[in-house]
């Protein structure tokens, strides 16, 4: 099989494969905001503040996982 064949499968799986993995840590985490806001309303603020930037850094790391297979695409 060509050696670029190959890349490009690669690059899809993992394209695939960063983007659902951020999809479900996302879920997980607005799931226990969620939860952590409804058992402590007081709280709701402190923890909407923490989830956006855990949520920054999940969607950072889904970022450099599709540019890496960006890269294997065009490098390979």
């Amino acid at each position: 099989m060509d050696p670029a064949a190959l890349a490009y499968l690669a690059a899809g799986i993992g394209a695939g494969l960063a983007t659902i993995g951020a999809g479900y840590g996302i879920g997980r985490l607005s799931d226990a905001a969620m939860d952590g806001a409804a058992r402590q309303p007081e709280a709701a603020g402190d923890i909407r503040g923490l989830m956006i930037v855990s949520a920054g850094l999940i969607e950072g790391v889904a970022l450099f996982a599709v540019v890496i297979c960006l890269l294997l695409v065009f490098l390979a």
